[in-house]
């Protein structure tokens, strides 16, 4: 991001608390018509859903990224700094995910709390990222149980009184977790079915880990060289080599790439699958557990024999 860009937004900044210190006078806070409630800001989606269920209501959830955003390259407005002045808290998943983060948080004075810490990562293994973790761990219900209580950690520490509903809604999550990687066992036990899931992104490392499948995909992360003829080719020669039925790709990428492996090997290209981001409240996954249910029926209703 360019250095004047940060530099006009230090202005904005300055000049956001300076107009609210003359609107609101000597009082500090929100103002009284405001929700009295502590903002917490999260960076994408999945994570606003975590920490909404888990609050229940005792604190105000926003994500700085919508609906169906590229969270991996997002660039941040002035308008997401200018309200990140008013959070009382920010929560980020980390290991590497919001490439954008580091510079955001940086310029604004809240504290935050990387949510995968403690999360033994999965490493990603070719492409510029090899050796570097896997961010996506939200995508296994065995370490998004470690996102769970790093939760109930954070929010108990920004509102004290409200801890104990805090802990047993994470607990209740937790149960919830369990039911789903219950789910995934029984989904794959099919002695008969495919193990070979191939996607676009590498965001399905943990969750196939959990699954006992194979895993290939076109590109580690999303970036901005998305679906290189070097990667085409060697997502269809995986295809070939494992007989998958069907090839995968998500909500928030383009599937041109995968077409042209589903074209050149026979194989259905299967989709959308969900990672980086929720749907609407009407569609098919509004929350963190819908989504990954979501994504393993389409899995294993792509892998069936």
């Amino acid at each position: 991001m360019p250095k004047n860009w940060w530099a006009a937004i230090a202005l904005l900044l300055a000049l956001g608390a300076l107009s609210a210190c003359a609107a609101q006078g000597p009082a500090s806070g929100r103002p009284d018509s405001e929700d009295p409630r502590p903002l917490v800001l999260t960076t994408f989606t999945v994570l606003a859903d975590m920490a909404r269920t888990i609050g229940g209501g005792h604190v105000r959830v926003e994500s700085i990224t919508k609906i169906g955003a590229e969270i991996h390259g997002y660039e941040p407005t002035p308008s997401d700094l200018v309200n990140a002045q008013e959070a009382d808290l920010i929560l980020d998943n980390g290991l590497g995910l919001e490439r954008w983060f580091e510079r955001f948080v940086a310029s604004v004075p809240v504290p935050h709390v990387v949510l995968s810490e403690g999360v033994e990562p999965v490493d990603i293994r070719s492409g510029d990222y090899e050796g570097k973790p896997n961010p996506h761990a939200w995508m296994s219900p065995l370490a998004a149980k470690t996102y769970v209580d790093n939760t109930v950690k954070a929010l108990s520490r920004l509102d004290p009184a409200h801890a104990a509903d805090f802990r047993t809604n994470g607990e209740l999550y937790k149960r919830e977790l369990d039911a789903v990687m219950k789910e995934l066992k029984e989904a794959f036990r099919d002695p008969g079915a495919a193990r070979a899931l191939v996607t676009c992104e590498g965001a399905f490392s943990y969750l196939t880990r959990d699954a006992g499948l194979q895993e290939a995909f076109l590109w580690p992360v999303n970036s901005d060289a998305e679906g290189t003829p070097h990667q085409i080719k060697d997502a269809i020669r995986f295809v070939q080599a494992h007989k998958a039925p069907a090839v995968f790709c998500e909500s928030t990428v383009n599937p041109s790439a995968m077409e042209q492996v589903a074209a050149a090997t026979g194989a259905r290209l299967v989709m959308p699958l969900y990672v980086d981001s929720l749907s609407a409240a009407d569609g098919p996954v509004p929350t963190h557990l819908d989504l990954i249910r979501h994504d393993i029926r389409l899995i294993k209703e792509g892998l069936a024999p």
